[in-house]
C-alpha cells in the first residue's frame, strides 16, 4: 500500500492540484469579469448582456480546459476513460443526446445574444402573461428572471427562445399607461373626466409624448374617453404616458387615490356590483 501511494503520489496530487486550481481561477476570473461588466456598464451605458454572456462561456471552457487536463495528467485514470466511452455504446448514445439538448441551449444563449429579444433589467411577461419578471442573468444553458416577488424563474434558453415575449423596455422604455374606472350611471361624465384629466396633469411622474405639431394643433396632452356604459356603470379610459413600466405603475397607484378623493369630495360614486339572488335565501 504504501509502495502504491509512494508511486502514485505524484500523479494523485498533480490530479487533485489541477482541479484546484481550475476552481481558483475560475471563481477569480468570474469575479473579475463581474466587477468589469459592471463598470463597462455603467461608463459605455451600453447592454451588458453581451458581457454577460462572454462572462459564463468563459468560466465554462477554463472548467472544461481544467478537467481535461487533470483527466490527461493520469495516465490509468485516461486510459479507463477512453475504454468506457469506446465500449459503452448506450452510455455514449446518453451522453449524446445530453449533449443535443446542452448545445441547443448553447445556441438559443447565443441567437438571444445577438438579435437581442430581450436584455439584462428588462420587465417581460411571458406564457400568456402568467410569468412576469426582469431579467437579472443569462448564462450559456438558462435565463434567469427576478419575479416582483423577489423569487427566480429559470427557464432554459431553448425554451425562452420559442416563446412569445411580451417586452416592456425593447426598444423604446416609454409606457401609454390605460387607467380605468367606473363610475355611477347617474353621474355627471363631463366633471368625472375633467377630474381625470386634471389629476393625470398634476401627476410629476407622467410625460407629454406629444409631438410639436400636436401642441400647435392643441391636442390635449391627457385624453379621457368613455369605454361603455351598462348596468355596471360608466367605464371611463385615461391614456397617460410615464417614461418607463415603474413609473407607470406608480402613477396607475397614485391616480387611483388622488381620484376616489376627489370623486368623494365631488359626490361621484362608483356603481355597486349587482348582487345575484338565490331563491330561498331571502331570509339568510
Amino acid at each position: 500500500m504504501n509502495e502504491f501511494l509512494s508511486a502514485h503520489i505524484g500523479t494523485v496530487g498533480a490530479f487533485v492540484g489541477i482541479l484546484l486550481g481550475t476552481s481558483i481561477v475560475a471563481y477569480i476570473m468570474d469575479g473579475v469579469s463581474k466587477r468589469f461588466i459592471e463598470k463597462a456598464t455603467k461608463l459605455i451605458k451600453g447592454d451588458p448582456i453581451h458581457y454577460h454572456f462572454l462572462r459564463h462561456f468563459l468560466s465554462g471552457l477554463i472548467y472544461v480546459i481544467g478537467i481535461s487536463w487533470a483527466i490527461s495528467a493520469v495516465p490509468s485514470l485516461k486510459a479507463i476513460a477512453t475504454s468506457i466511452l469506446g465500449a459503452a455504446g448506450i452510455l455514449a448514445i446518453a451522453i449524446g443526446l445530453a449533449s443535443q439538448n446542452a448545445l441547443s441551449n448553447i445556441v438559443s444563449g447565443i441567437f438571444i445574444v445577438i438579435f437581442k429579444p430581450f436584455s439584462i433589467n428588462d420587465r417581460l411577461r411571458i406564457r400568456d402573461n402568467t410569468l412576469s419578471g426582469v431579467v437579472e442573468d443569462i448564462t450559456l444553458r438558462h435565463t434567469v428572471i427576478r419575479d416582483f416577488e423577489n423569487r427566480r424563474i429559470i427557464i432554459p434558453n431553448s425554451v425562452i427562445n420559442q416563446e412569445i415575449i411580451i417586452n416592456a423596455d425593447f426598444g423604446d422604455d416609454k409606457i401609454c399607461k390605460w387607467f380605468e374606472i367606473a363610475v355611477d350611471t347617474q353621474t355627471n361624465i363631463d366633471l368625472a373626466k375633467d377630474i381625470l384629466c386634471e389629476e393625470a396633469l398634476k401627476h410629476p411622474l407622467r410625460v407629454d409624448n406629444r409631438k410639436p405639431e400636436d401642441i400647435e394643433k392643441g391636442k390635449p396632452e391627457i385624453t379621457v374617453k368613455v369605454l361603455r356604459v351598462d348596468e355596471y356603470g360608466i367605464r371611463l379610459r385615461a391614456w397617460i404616458w410615464a417614461k418607463d413600466s415603474t413609473d407607470a405603475f406608480t402613477i396607475s397607484c397614485d391616480m387611483y387615490e388622488s381620484v376616489k378623493k376627489r370623486f368623494d369630495v365631488a359626490g361621484i360614486s362608483v356603481p355597486q356590483v349587482p348582487k345575484l339572488k338565490v331563491p330561498g335565501t331571502e331570509e339568510l
